[in-house]
């Protein structure tokens, strides 16, 4: 099939995960010092900002990728249901991680651990669909195959940064959440190594 259904539910989840996002920002309720209250929730508006330019490179990322695929299969649907699952869960170890960041104890460390493993399992999932299109070139349009085995190593390092954010977690929770952060400012930041995926250049022959 062509990939406009898809791109459709793509997009669909992405705006939704990144609208769900804001409903955990503070919001003090008949509070006698609105402006102390508000400081005081510092993490909330970081783990906010980090979470949703992750979300947001990371939908740019997708489609880029996207914009080389001309149909999609049973199995490569699969695949990207599997990178959705992860992206619709952040918000919940989003509001985790901005009410325990700044705890030393041992919720802090468990909330940062979930929060980067929600992460690795995205990165991975994210790769996941690189290789397979790597793989399965033909669901590819031809000038942009030799792009995809660096696509698939981008997602993959990106991801596996996270298992380092897990491991300092069990000491530095603050550290930990640091390095997610670190991971979102850099891809910000960076260009994509992938030669010829320019988002919107690529003629994938229509979608619908």
């Amino acid at each position: 099939m062509r990939p406009g259904r898809l791109e459709a539910l793509v997009d669909g989840v992405f705006a939704i995960a990144l609208t769900l996002l804001v409903l955990d920002l503070p919001k003090p309720v008949q509070s006698r010092h609105l402006g102390h209250d508000l400081l005081h929730a510092w993490p909330s508006y970081v783990a906010y900002l980090v979470s949703f330019v992750t979300i947001g490179l990371l939908w740019i990322e997708h489609h880029g990728m996207m914009s080389a695929v001309r149909a999609v299969n049973r199995r490569f649907l699969e695949r990207t249901l599997a990178f959705l699952l992860c992206i619709s869960i952040i918000p919940w170890p989003t509001a985790l991680a901005a009410g325990y960041a700044t705890q030393g104890t041992a919720e802090a460390r468990l909330a940062a651990i979930l929060y980067a493993t929600t992460m690795l399992a995205m990165g991975l999932t994210f790769a996941w669909g690189w290789r397979y299109l790597t793989i399965h070139d033909s669901l590819v349009v031809e000038a942009a195959r030799p792009a995809f085995p660096a696509g698939t190593r981008r997602a993959l390092t990106g991801g596996l940064v996270y298992v380092l954010a897990i491991l300092v977690a069990i000491a530095s929770p603050l550290a930990s959440f640091a390095i997610d952060a670190a991971v979102a400012v850099y891809f910000a930041v960076s260009t994509s190594n992938v030669p010829g995926l320019v988002v919107g250049s690529v003629d994938t022959g229509g979608s619908g």
